[in-house]
This record gives C-alpha cells, sequence and structure tokens, in this order.
C-alpha cells in the first residue's frame, strides 16, 4: 500500500447492497491505477433497511489517510444521520464532508478524481459537478 495521501469516500445507503455495488462501480471505473479508499455503509446493522451512524463512522474511519474523507448518501435520513455525526464533532474524521452530489454519478466523479491525488476540495467538486450530466 501506498503512503500517498489521498481523500477517502464514503458511501452511505438505505441498503447495504446499493452501497456495496456503487462502490464496485466507482472503484472498477475509476481504472486499475492508484486504488482509493472507498467504504460503503449501508443498512443498519442488523442487515435491514435504513442507515447506521456507527457503520457511517467505523467507515469513515476505515478510508482515512490523511487527506480529507468525502460522504456520499442516497435519500433523505442519510443525509440526517450524516450531519448529526457531523455535529458531533467526534464521531468522524477531521475533515469529513457531507458532499451535495448524486449518489451513483457523483461516487464515480469522486472516486475518479480522488485516483488522481486531488484534494478534497477537487473532490467534492467533482462529485457535485455531477449533477450537471444529461442523459438526454
Amino acid at each position: 500500500m501506498s503512503d500517498e495521501k489521498l481523500v477517502g469516500i464514503v458511501l452511505v445507503s438505505h441498503s447495504a447492497q446499493v452501497a456495496a455495488s456503487v462502490a464496485e462501480l466507482a472503484k472498477g471505473l475509476a481504472g486499475g491505477g492508484v486504488t482509493v479508499p472507498v467504504a460503503a455503509a449501508g443498512g443498519t446493522e442488523g442487515g435491514g433497511l435504513g442507515t447506521s451512524a456507527e457503520l457511517i463512522a467505523a467507515a469513515a474511519s476505515s478510508v482515512d489517510r490523511g487527506a480529507g474523507v468525502a460522504v456520499l448518501t442516497d435519500l433523505g435520513s442519510a443525509v440526517l444521520t450524516v450531519k448529526a455525526l457531523l455535529a458531533e464533532g467526534d464521531e468522524l474524521p477531521d475533515d469529513t464532508r457531507l458532499v451535495d452530489a448524486p449518489f451513483v454519478e457523483g461516487a464515480v466523479a469522486a472516486v475518479v478524481t480522488a485516483a488522481t491525488g486531488a484534494d478534497l476540495g477537487a473532490v467534492e467538486a467533482a462529485a457535485a459537478e455531477a449533477y450537471s450530466y444529461r442523459k438526454v
């Protein structure tokens, strides 16, 4: 493993399968170069649908490489859970940000950008820019 400081990415979904699948997709599309630390935090501890502050905090800790952590969420209560963790101030690594971005497209943009060694601001901007991706 490299000692290079990379932005970590946490993908928070109400479904463990959705979070894991989006993480797999984003890492696969980032190519085989630098391995960005990506963690899925989906569902509840019991395997149900929902969000878990404990799973999110553990995921953020697992991807922290000293360059910040970008957290992307799927739906409303996931956002509220991350905001509550950020407000507590001691549950998440320093320089953890909730990123306002579409879940799938934003995750791909975040991981691809983080793989270039970009800083947290650039990763956040790339993910947010995914809102402008047009399909028709």
